[in-house]
């Protein structure tokens, strides 16, 4: 069964998802991050360039031709991703939608902000999950903002 999990109340939903990527690859957690938006990507990639002072987040888009051997891949289309390497089992979940063949992975995580157009969504997301019996844990990081 699928273990979802909220991270809610951030406000600012692109850098507090590189956070939570940067301590996932801290922890050997390989990930795939499906953003539809490309500015949304684009951003994100930077964010994981220079989050930290002193390191940055290995990654690459999931066509790259490393996407193989890099540990957290982004991508704008779940459907051009040729492969999901085995070792991934983590989605970050960065749309307004349900991903479409969620139930391959083994954990999504949610990013939800306090605004309005990222916050209703991603309530009919948890109700979508519960509805069909995933475990749900809710987090809230608005603190840590």
């Amino acid at each position: 069964m699928t273990r979802i999990s909220f991270f809610h109340g951030a406000s600012d939903r692109l850098h507090a998802a590189a956070q939570w990527v940067a301590e996932a690859y801290r922890k050997s957690t390989p990930v795939l991050i499906y953003t539809p938006q490309e500015k949304h990507a684009e951003t994100l990639d930077r964010l994981l360039w220079t989050q930290t002072a002193l390191g940055f987040t290995p990654h690459c888009r999931a066509s790259a031709a490393l996407a193989a051997e890099t540990p957290v891949l982004i991508a704008t289309q779940l459907d051009d991703v040729p492969t999901v390497p085995s070792d991934v089992r983590a989605l970050l979940n960065l749309s307004d939608e349900i991903p479409g063949g969620f139930e391959r992975f083994s954990h999504i995580v949610e990013i939800i902000s306090s605004n309005n157009e990222v916050r209703l969504p991603g309530r009919d997301r948890f109700r979508f999950y519960r509805d069909r019996g995933c475990s749900i844990e809710s987090h809230d990081i608005s603190k840590n903002a």
